[in-house]
Order: C-alpha cells, then sequence, then structure tokens
C-alpha cells in the first residue's frame, strides 16, 4: 500500500516536472509570429546587426520578449511565470519560489532587506560575498561577524560552526536574522540543519547563500540543500551549476517566518521592469532538467570527480583534498564535484597554474589564489572533459618540476587577520570620506570595499579598521597577478577612507 503511494506519488511528481509552461508559452507566441509594434525594437533580430543576429540565431531572438498580456509580468506573476514558479517550488522542496534575472546578488539582496530593516542586526560569516554586505549596505542593517574557520594547509576560509553560531545568538538574542553559506564557493558545507534548528529556538530566520549549491538538492550523496535544512530562505544559482543561463537564479522560501508578499514587493523593488524572457524560459527548462534528471546525471558527476580526484593526487607536487578534510564541525560536508587543487608543492601560485593553463592546454579554472586552483565537475562534464583536464595539470606539474629558473619557496601559507569593524557599513559609506595611498592606511577606517574576484568576498568593508597586515596580502595578491578590485581607483593603489577630523585652535 505504501509502495504503491510512493510510486503514485512520483509518478504525479514526474507528470507535473515534465511540463514548462514559461518556455511553452513564450515558444508558442513566437510561433504566432506576431505583429510587434513594442519593444524591444530588434523585432525578432530584423533590426540589429546582422552578424550578431545570425550568431545567436532566430530562435533566441524570437523569444527576446516583454512582459505583454500574454507571456505574464515577473512583477505581478499571475499567468506562465506563476505557473514556472509554483513548479519550481515543488522541484526545490520550497512553499515558494521567485525568479530573479538579477542573478543570485539581486535573490541575496532581497534576502536581506526582507528580514533588516535600519540598524537592525544580523548575524553573517565575515567570508561572505561583496553582495551581502552590499545589501547590508542598503539596508542599514548592523552586521555582527562570525569568523569562519580558517585552513592554514589550503589557504582558504570554509563554513561556521554550530558552536559559533549559539554563541553569537545568546550574546545578541536581538538579532533579526542569521546568513549562513551553503556550501562555501570550494564546495564546503557546515551543519546547517543544526544552525537553522538552534537559531529557530531564538525565533532567528535563517537565510541562506546557496548560490553555489543548486544541485545538491537531487542528490542523496551531495550535501543537504537549504530547503531540506529547513532554512527559511535561500538564494539559489540555477545558472552557476543547474543548466540554466547565466545571471538566472531563484529565491526560495519556506515555513511561516517570511511573508511571500513582502518578498515579492522587495524583490520586485530591485529586479528591471525590463525583463528577460530568455533568462526566464531557461530558468523554467533548467527546473525541469535537474527534476527529471538530475538525480541521474549527479550520479555520474560524482563518479567522474571521484575519478578525477584520484588521478589528480597520483600527479606529483599537487593535491586534490576530498572527504578526508570533514571534521563534523564548520567541514561537515562536502560538494565532491568541487576541485581544490592545491599547486602550492610545485612552488608556484595559483594565478601562474592558471595562467600556463590558458596558454599552454586552451583550459579555463574557475578561481585561483596564492595557493590554489578551483575546477568544477559539472552536468556538461563527461570522461573525455575529465580526461583533458588531468592531462593538462600533469603537464603544467611536470613543466613547473622541470623549470631550472623556479626557485621560489611558497610552502607557508599565510591568511590575513579579519579587520575590526568599527563603524556600521552604512554610516561608513555615506561617511565624509578622503583618499590615501593604501600603503600608508594602516589605521584608518575604509569607505569602501576591496576583494579579490572571483571569489568576491571582501578583505576590507566599509567600516573596518585597516591593518598592515591584510594591507601587506593585498599587494601579495596584486603582485602574483590576481584580480583585486572595489576601489574607485582601479589600480587599487589609492583608498578612500573615513575623514579624520582634526580640532580647531
Amino acid at each position: 500500500m505504501n509502495e504503491n503511494h510512493t510510486e503514485n506519488a512520483r509518478a504525479g511528481y514526474t507528470e507535473r516536472q515534465t511540463k514548462t509552461p514559461l518556455f511553452h508559452g513564450v515558444k508558442e507566441h513566437a510561433e504566432k509570429e506576431v505583429n510587434q509594434f513594442h519593444i524591444p525594437g530588434h523585432k525578432r533580430g530584423q533590426g540589429m546587426d546582422p552578424e550578431f543576429a545570425d550568431f545567436i540565431g532566430y530562435n533566441a531572438l524570437s523569444i527576446d520578449q516583454i512582459n505583454i498580456a500574454p507571456l505574464d509580468d515577473l512583477h505581478h506573476p499571475h499567468g506562465i511565470i506563476d505557473e514556472a514558479q509554483k513548479l519550481a517550488a515543488e522541484a526545490f522542496g520550497a512553499d515558494h519560489t521567485f525568479f530573479s534575472v538579477q542573478g543570485t546578488s539581486g535573490a541575496i539582496m532581497t534576502m536581506i532587506m526582507t528580514v533588516c530593516h535600519p540598524g537592525d542586526k544580523i548575524i553573517v560569516p565575515r567570508n561572505v560575498h561583496k553582495s551581502i554586505m552590499s545589501a547590508i549596505v542598503f539596508s542599514g542593517a548592523k552586521p555582527i561577524f562570525i569568523h569562519p574557520e580558517l585552513d592554514d594547509e589550503l589557504g582558504i576560509s570554509h563554513g561556521i560552526t554550530v558552536h559559533s553560531v549559539e554563541r553569537a545568538l545568546r550574546a545578541h538574542p536581538d538579532t533579526k536574522g542569521l546568513l549562513v553559506i551553503n556550501p562555501t564557493y570550494f564546495g564546503v558545507s557546515a551543519n546547517l540543519a543544526e544552525i537553522v534548528r538552534i537559531s529557530h529556538l531564538y525565533d532567528v530566520p535563517v537565510m541562506v547563500d546557496e548560490a553555489h549549491g543548486v544541485h545538491i538538492h537531487f542528490s542523496d550523496d551531495m550535501p543537504d540543500s537549504a530547503m531540506q535544512a529547513g532554512a527559511d530562505m535561500a538564494a539559489t544559482s540555477v545558472h552557476k551549476l543547474g543548466g540554466s543561463l547565466t545571471q538566472s537564479s531563484v529565491l526560495n522560501i519556506q515555513g511561516s517566518r517570511i511573508k511571500p508578499e513582502r518578498v515579492q514587493t522587495i524583490i520586485s523593488m530591485l529586479t528591471t521592469t525590463s525583463t528577460s524572457y530568455i533568462l526566464l524560459a531557461s530558468l523554467d527548462t533548467a527546473r525541469r532538467y535537474l527534476a527529471i534528471s538530475g538525480e541521474e546525471e549527479l550520479r555520474s558527476i560524482i563518479k567522474l570527480s571521484h575519478d578525477a580526484r584520484k588521478r589528480l593526487n597520483e600527479i606529483e607536487g599537487v593535491h586534490c583534498p576530498g572527504a578526508e578534510i570533514i571534521d563534523h564541525r564548520a567541514r561537515f560536508d562536502i560538494d565532491p564535484s568541487k576541485l581544490i587543487i592545491s599547486v602550492k608543492d610545485l612552488n608556484v601560485n595559483g594565478y601562474e597554474a592558471e595562467i600556463w593553463l590558458r596558454e599552454h592546454a586552451n583550459l579555463e579554472v574557475e578561481l585561483s589564489d596564492l595557493y590554489n586552483i578551483l575546477c568544477i565537475i559539472t552536468l556538461g562534464d563527461n570522461t573525455d572533459t575529465v580526461d583533458t583536464l588531468v592531462k593538462a595539470i600533469r603537464d603544467m606539474a611536470e613543466f613547473f618540476q622541470q623549470s631550472q629558473s623556479n626557485t621560489r619557496q611558497l610552502h607557508q601559507v599565510q591568511i590575513p587577520n579579519i579587520p575590526t569593524l568599527s563603524l556600521s557599513p552604512r554610516e561608513a559609506f555615506y561617511a565624509e570620506t578622503e583618499v590615501v595611498a593604501l600603503e600608508n592606511a594602516a589605521g584608518r577606517i575604509s569607505a569602501e570595499f576591496i576583494m579579490i574576484y572571483p571569489p568576491g568576498i571582501p578583505i576590507f568593508i566599509p567600516g573596518e579598521i585597516i591593518e598592515e597586515d591584510n594591507i601587506a596580502y593585498i599587494f601579495r595578491n596584486m603582485d602574483a597577478g590576481l584580480p583585486v578590485q572595489g576601489t574607485e581607483d582601479p589600480t587599487v593603489r589609492t583608498i578612500r577612507v573615513i575623514q579624520e577630523r582634526r580640532a580647531i585652535y
């Protein structure tokens, strides 16, 4: 009886999830070849540069539409967009799903501005993405930082522990929200279910930056997703690892702590009125693909990843950590599809490895830092692509080992201190400022962000006291060729700081 019920439920789920109301709707509209006297002015590619039109193709241009009545409106969904969002909610295990064409950054800003009013406290790990800190500036919230666990071997930050969350909640019981990164850029997950349980004891909603975890919901061999762990909200990048087009994401919510009407209001404020139906349709079809084929495809990805990791660890001078780093604290679980490849024992930095792979193997990595490169195995990979990656890393390792000029020693991993927050980010951002040389800025209060992108985690945020250690870390990354950015000065040789008040005599 129970087996029959389960089979019937699964069949019903599959039947529903096979549908793509949004994609079907825009495709059906395109097939009518309606006489358009509205924007976009290119009118299915007829009024644009012909080379670009030929390259993109008629099909894509024919569904580049606007929110006319037959195609619904993302700002007030009641037709095909509403249907597509409800199917997405079912697939992701949410009560409500909102499509975002502002990327996951837009969804993250929506989460924070939904929960926090000016002056409200929000508990966040310090290794958050710049979009989170931007949302804190916009909302006027006051961040209570939790220090993430630092990995002295790899030179990266991991997640936060249950203990650190509980300690922060005890110290700040009036906080309005807790934000967790899960999984991290490098694929490491915290004990999210326990963090959610403890936070809910304080009646504090949990928001999850799930930018790098859309796929984990669809495999039992991956870490728990935000919705599976009971989180209240999750900003999830479908475009990163779920098969939709770049800039398309979703915001999932569940439970009674978050009002969907408020979310709709905030996300609408942050969203263009010229919403891309190409992006929206790609979300609809990516959801179908994940719901119907995700489990099977992820089984293949996990196998490919384990094989790649094993072969990479056989290469002298290269290390690719896996499940052995799990400690059931900040490193509670790991996404095997993220290949952290440590190259420090080759006496090169990650950026040099990235450049070598680009120039000699026609291969691009996800990111590089002073010690590692990050490569991702996705739904688009197979044994051939993994073979290409492993061969390229092997060739690179042999090249650097044989290089006679490679005499530097980079074994010592250095991670900078987390600066002290002196002012709220909003106060600092809008304060009277002046520009000083970065090398002379120690002791001053930053009024700007400085970060390495990717991954986009700020070294300084507005309101933090600049320290010599952090300045040295910035210059070290710049000297290595890594993309340091965020300041008004594109060279990052100067920084805007809070203006010092001097007594008048």
